[in-house]
């Protein structure tokens, strides 16, 4: 891998850290940002190794969201839009085959909260604060959140949060069920490799069955989702 300019990639045994690195920026989202992601984000997958990420800002924030001032600096709309279907971060990051853990402190708001939606855990620091303030900047949240917020909060407070931008802190991102737990911020490191160790100890296909079962008991009939269920059990009692 060559060297990134905006994240930190590392490696602990069977687990991989993914640091973004813009601090003097909060680390906001920027298009070198987007290949970096890209680029980490493919090594994780393709390393067998890796069996749990986990996400995490460096500095006073975890990201907050696109970089503003890279708005409209595009030579072509179309053009902008081509490359971020051909890099699509967001699906990479959903359909990693490691599980993921967002380790959020400080400001997760527009991009970044999306960012730690895609993940399959997330845990904050007590100092954590979740916005997403599109709308009132006459955008759509173009990260995913409109599809994972409602799966994890529910219609109607995903509407409420998206509609009028107001943000949550930590223990109210918990009682929404968008966080999973809430620890002081020293110690939110020691538990996001706690949990990414817990989960690392677990077989890869296991990890991958469980998830796409749960995951899709939003989009299927209670009996559809029985029976893939049971499919998914079988291969991975064959399998072990």
């Amino acid at each position: 891998m060559r060297p990134f300019s905006t994240l930190r990639y590392e490696k602990r045994g069977a687990i991989a850290i993914v640091t973004l690195d813009r601090p003097a920026k909060l680390n906001a989202y920027n298009v070198a940002m987007r290949d970096d992601l890209y680029e980490a984000l493919g090594a994780a997958d393709q390393d067998p190794d890796v069996r749990a990420l986990v996400l995490r800002g460096r500095g006073r924030a975890f990201s907050t969201g696109g970089d503003v001032s890279e708005f409209g600096t595009a030579p072509s709309p179309l053009v902008a839009r081509f490359v971020r279907w051909q890099r699509d971060v967001w699906g990479r990051l959903l359909d990693l085959r490691a599980a993921t853990i967002a380790a959020v402190h400080g400001y997760a708001v527009g991009g970044g909260m999306e960012m730690a939606l895609c993940c399959d855990f997330c845990l904050a620091a007590d100092d954590a604060r979740f916005a997403l303030p599109e709308t009132g900047l006459g955008m759509i949240p173009g990260v995913g959140g409109t599809q994972t917020l409602p799966r994890r909060a529910g219609v109607a407070r995903a509407l409420d949060l998206v509609l009028t931008g107001r943000g949550l802190d930590a223990e109210e991102a918990r009682a929404a069920g968008i966080v999973l737990r809430v620890v002081p911020r020293a110690r939110l490191d020691t538990a996001a490799l706690a949990l990414a160790r817990r989960l690392a100890r677990l077989e890869p296909a296991l990890v991958a069955g469980v998830r796409r079962a749960v995951r899709a008991a939003h989009d299927l009939a209670l009996a559809d989702g029985l029976d893939l269920e049971r499919r998914l059990a079988a291969a991975t009692r064959r399998r072990t």
